[in-house]
């Protein structure tokens, strides 16, 4: 997702990189005041950002987006970060970094869901990153639902209701030719396409007897007894590939000569 070089405009191939006593030395001068020193600062903790963004590759947002939003929460954690404090810059800014792009992904989501179902969500998220911080290689909902005090039913619903939608018309297949391709609703099966309706639509049995056997039984188990692609080309003992190609070719050829 954010392995190109260029990003915002940003090559991130060419971002410097500060010793710990440069660190220290910016630090003192943006709590003083310099402009320069704090812009300088956030150029060479760009690679901060981008480090922190790569922990949202499965969430299809557009990385220069989670970039810009990255380095809100830098300028944030710069701005409110404690010299006192004996704790590394990094150590304090990850945290706010990923804060702020969790933030946005939670206020951007396209499906509405509750504050509180949110904040549930995230916190399982966060709870279960400690958990493999401690050595479970993969906990479960029970061991989550054990340390936040909450039922398993109630993490696994808002666990749910975070997750993007797809689109009916995404693509499944990793082909490359687009007569192969097959998308998510080719795996839906489709009660309401049934005889009556068919008959309605096409004059289906003059359509049909046109049809070469194989095209007429995929047509038959698809239309009429409802089944998905995947569900037909295990029954015929063909490619769920074939499949679709068959069955496009047959309501091809239906459209061209009955519609």
């Amino acid at each position: 997702m954010v392995r190109k070089v260029e990003i915002c405009g940003v090559n991130t191939s060419k971002l410097p990189v500060l010793s710990a006593q440069e660190k220290n030395e910016l630090l003192v001068k943006i709590k003083n005041g310099d402009k320069k020193a704090r812009q300088k600062f956030i150029n060479c903790n760009l690679k901060l950002v981008l480090s922190v963004i790569k922990k949202f590759n499965n969430q299809n947002e557009n990385p220069d987006d989670l970039f810009q939003i990255g380095c809100i929460g830098l300028i944030k954690a710069i701005d409110n970060f404690d010299l006192s404090q004996n704790v590394q810059f990094s150590t304090y800014a990850v945290p706010m970094i990923i804060g702020e792009i969790r933030r946005y992904l939670r206020d951007n989501n396209p499906i509405r869901v509750s504050r509180s179902v949110k904040d549930l969500a995230y916190k399982t998220l966060m709870t279960r990153e400690e958990l493999i911080k401690k050595g479970i290689n993969e906990p479960s909902i029970t061991q989550i639902a054990d340390v936040l005090k909450i039922d398993k039913e109630e993490i696994a619903a808002s666990l749910d209701a975070i997750q993007s939608p797809i689109s009916l018309q995404d693509s499944v297949s990793s082909s490359d030719s687009d007569s192969d391709n097959f998308f998510v609703i080719d795996q839906i099966s489709d009660k309401k396409n049934t005889d009556e309706n068919w008959s309605d639509s096409i004059a289906i049995s003059e359509a049909m007897k046109k049809l070469s056997p194989r095209e007429k039984e995929i047509i038959r188990k698809r239309f009429f007894d409802c089944k998905t692609q995947m569900e037909v080309a295990d029954e015929i003992g063909i490619s769920q590939a074939q499949v679709s190609r068959l069955e496009k070719n047959a309501i091809n050829h239906i459209k061209s000569n009955y519609l």
